[in-house]
């Protein structure tokens, strides 16, 4: 299979092609590792490659089976493999088991062929770490990749692999989704498991998912890794029908409610507003209702970002003491950025008061989200609501916050999507076109009330039929190569 042929699949359609003897699980996994080595240099989305190998375990049957697939090297595990958490606090870290997740993903024949980028420790809406150097978009390299799912977004934009695992505690999925111009879905809480050794990431602000060309490789994944691992505290009971054929089906006249700026006080760019303008006209074409609203939290923006920096700040503290404790290195400048660190020596000055008052006002933002959810379906965002910034820029003020200001920072660049993760509802990005003067993507963001993941595949099918973005490539593109 050519390279130019492999870019034009999605994972649904290469593992058809494995399950009818069109090619091998070893042919496609070659193709995989050529298509990573020939752009990973272009764009610096991928840390570790390998030649990928199928689970022996794996089952023959799965709609994924044979698939060439990613690991964001953050939050998984993978036997014999590094784990390092885009930062030189963990380099040279290799993992002795799989996490429950790793497990369900070579159960399912995925054929992982390396690690992807992120930024240090995830506390960032780009993946620029210093210890591997800034992943550049594809689409225009000039600019950053969304983080801190950053290297699987821009990997799968650029044809490497048709889908990657990808995590979400404030935007990581659908940020790089957005401006990758991917498809990205974080789920409920509680959906898929982060065990064996966490039952939940950042206080349950977390979830594992990927970021995918297609709507329906995002739900098949979904499918195959959405059921409980041993001993798990906490799970999301599955719908009645599976998530893949959620896709096809029609969900019905949705009530959706626009809200076009941010909770901060900024103003969403025209280019992006006007985007959502598009988008509120084709889904009125569908025949659903589309209506400007005002959020209403029941917190000030700054409590809710103080509330969220408790959250971000203690857990990152107490990671990175474990993998100091592990690697048996110091917690300094040498080892962490400058934005963890003063993470970490905010993270270690909060109390369980402080601990406790977040939670209070995580509760306040869930009920009142909910509310409108008596409402409306679905509530409609920009996913972010500027275009990114050049490689670069967004860390340039690393030495002048503390832990506070930096969470602010991040969430000024991502403001929509963290009420999802405090509420632990599914949110989407679904692609809205591209700024013609930069050549970037556009997303749109899309949340449902919580469990509520099949209305969300049902509407993104209907998207991607009525603004089908398969046919738009980047700069930077597998499919023209040989």
């Amino acid at each position: 299979m050519k390279l130019s042929e492999y870019a034009t699949y999605d994972a649904l359609a290469l593992a058809e092609l494995v399950a009818k003897k069109h090619i091998s699980v070893q042919e496609l996994s070659q193709v995989g590792k050529k298509a990573v080595d020939a752009l990973n240099s272009k764009i610096n989305a991928v840390v570790e490659s390998w030649d990928g190998e199928i689970d022996p375990h794996a089952d023959r049957d799965s709609v994924l089976y044979g698939v060439p697939f990613l690991i964001k090297d953050l939050a998984i595990t993978m036997k014999g493999k590094r784990y390092e958490l885009g930062s030189k606090l963990a380099q040279g870290m290799v993992m002795d088991a799989d996490s429950t997740l790793m497990s369900l993903y070579k159960v399912a024949g995925l054929v992982t062929l390396g690690r992807t980028t992120t930024s240090e420790f995830a506390i960032s809406t780009t993946t620029e770490a210093r210890c591997v150097g800034p992943t550049l978009n594809p689409w225009n390299p000039a600019f950053n990749a969304g983080g801190s799912t950053g290297g699987s977004a821009a990997a799968v934009a650029a044809g490497m692999v048709p889908v990657a695992h990808a995590t979400d505690g404030g935007g990581s999925i659908r940020v790089p989704a957005a401006v990758n111009g991917l498809f990205g879905l974080k789920p409920t809480r509680g959906r898929v498991s982060s065990g064996p050794l966490q039952d939940e990431v950042w206080s349950g602000l977390l979830a594992h998912l990927g970021v995918s060309r297609s709507v329906r490789d995002s739900a098949a994944l979904l499918d195959a890794i959405s059921r409980p691992g041993i001993g798990e505290p906490y799970y999301t009971a599955a719908p009645p029908q599976t998530f893949l054929s959620a896709v096809k089906k029609n969900p019905g006249a949705l009530r959706i409610g626009l809200m076009m700026d941010p909770p901060s006080g900024d103003k969403t760019e025209s280019v992006i507003a006007g985007k959502a303008i598009d988008m509120a006209s084709v889904l009125e074409s569908l025949g659903h209702q589309v209506e400007p609203l005002v959020f209403d939290s029941g917190v000030s923006w700054e409590a809710f970002v103080h509330a969220n920096a408790q959250f971000w700040n203690v857990n990152t503290a107490a990671w990175i003491d474990s993998i100091a404790a592990a690697t048996g290195r110091p917690v300094n400048e040498v080892y962490l950025e400058q934005a963890t660190l003063a993470a970490y020596a905010y993270g270690k000055k909060i109390s369980g008061i402080d601990l406790l008052g977040a939670i209070a006002v995580r509760n306040t933002v869930s009920r009142n989200l909910g509310a409108y959810f008596q409402k409306y379906d679905v509530l409609m965002t920009p996913t972010v609501p500027a275009l990114p910034m050049r490689v670069g820029e967004y860390n340039q003020i690393q030495d002048q916050v503390d832990g506070l200001g930096w969470i602010a920072h991040v969430f000024k660049q991502a403001p929509f999507a963290a009420l999802a993760n405090i509420s632990g509802s599914p949110s989407m990005s679904v692609p809205a076109g591209q700024d013609v003067a930069t050549s970037l993507p556009i997303g749109m963001m899309f949340t449902a009330a919580y469990g509520q993941e099949c209305l969300l595949f049902g509407l993104a099918g209907q998207l991607e039929q009525a603004l089908p973005w398969s046919d738009q490539h980047p700069q930077v593109w597998v499919g023209k190569l040989d």
